[in-house]
């Protein structure tokens, strides 16, 4: 079988304290490292959009909801689960590339509707086609049983520690 770093961490604690069960690291220092390399190909991949993550995000979520619209900033900052002053930023920043308006609701002037333009919707048209195909290149290694073995051993993990499903307001942790 094929070993990678953290096998050596693990064996390296196991002749370092053989009193010591380290095996929870096999598992989180895998996630860990997953992570960071996920993170970097999506950064990547974003950047071939002229996006940063966080746009994507509200870009994503706003197609998403399929209300031509749009949704309150309220309502982004809780899909996106971000503070509201990060979902001010990203759609300062989207605002200002065209993807985006910002306009204040007609019935209610203290509520802000953020919704796509027609040059945002094609572009998270096109990018969340390029985000999946990614993501089906990362995952290459394991077959779609394994990918679903997989999904729902994360999923009892994540609800084990609280991570649960709240309407929209989680919605935008798949993308």
């Amino acid at each position: 079988m094929a070993r990678d770093a953290v096998d050596l961490v693990v064996e390296q604690w196991a002749r370092a304290r053989p009193d010591f069960d380290a095996s929870p690291m096999g598992v989180l220092g895998r996630l860990s490292r997953l992570s960071r390399i996920v993170e970097r190909e999506l950064k990547s991949l974003f950047a071939e959009f002229g996006l940063e993550r966080g746009e994507f995000d509200v870009l994503a979520t706003l197609r998403r909801a399929g209300a031509p619209e749009g949704m309150t900033a309220g309502a982004l900052a809780r899909a996106s689960m971000v503070t509201s002053g990060a979902v001010t930023n990203r759609l300062d920043r989207l605002v200002a590339k065209g993807y985006v308006t910002r306009d204040v609701d007609p019935a209610n002037r203290r509520t802000v509707v953020v919704a796509l333009t027609s040059t945002g919707r094609d572009l998270i048209d096109r990018a969340v086609v390029a985000h999946v195909d990614n993501e089906r290149r990362l995952l290459a290694a394991l077959d779609r049983h394994q990918q679903d073995d997989l999904a729902a051993t994360l999923r009892t993990l994540l609800l084990s520690l609280g991570d649960e499903a709240d309407g929209a307001d989680a919605a935008d942790a798949a993308d």
